[in-house]
């Protein structure tokens, strides 16, 4: 049975892959921060999973929902960093400064935070895999997203 851990769970392109894998009786790890969302999700699932209900960019509940899973379940097949978000933002607005941390804090550091926590029990397997979520914006860039564009091409 195949272990996958999916951040941005709870909804998107993470539902979904939470779904494809459950078809295929996966065991899943979901990541989201919204519970509610979360156990809605679970509800609909009958793959064997735990939720947790976490921000990607709270360092010790990510760590402490890797340590969870990693006791109960084993080292992860794959995990998918997925969680991410979009605001518009336009360089020139000096109010856009707190957007383009924010982006950058979830779509990028949030990614590390994510695979950190996994590295040394993969390495040790001898296996896995790190998936990190792309877009079109991360190679061409989208007009008013430069927070977005700029995490996607990180």
């Amino acid at each position: 049975m195949r272990r996958v851990i999916i951040t941005g769970a709870s909804g998107g392109i993470g539902a979904a892959l939470a779904r494809h894998y459950a078809r295929g009786g996966a065991l899943l790890g979901l990541i989201a921060r919204r519970q509610a969302a979360l156990e809605e999700l679970a509800a609909q699932l009958s793959t064997p999973l735990q939720i947790y209900a976490v921000d990607v960019r709270d360092t010790a509940a990510m760590r402490a929902a890797a340590a969870d899973f990693l006791t109960r379940h084993g080292c992860p097949d794959i995990v998918i960093a997925n969680a991410g978000v979009s605001t518009g933002t336009l360089t020139e607005f000096p109010e856009d400064l707190t957007a383009f941390k924010d982006v950058l804090d979830i779509n990028v550091v949030g990614m590390v935070q994510t695979f950190q926590p996994y590295i040394g029990a993969m390495r040790a397997a001898g296996r896995g895999a790190l998936v990190g979520i792309a877009s079109v914006a991360g190679y061409r860039g989208l007009p008013g997203a430069a927070a977005y564009s700029a995490s996607k091409a990180a």
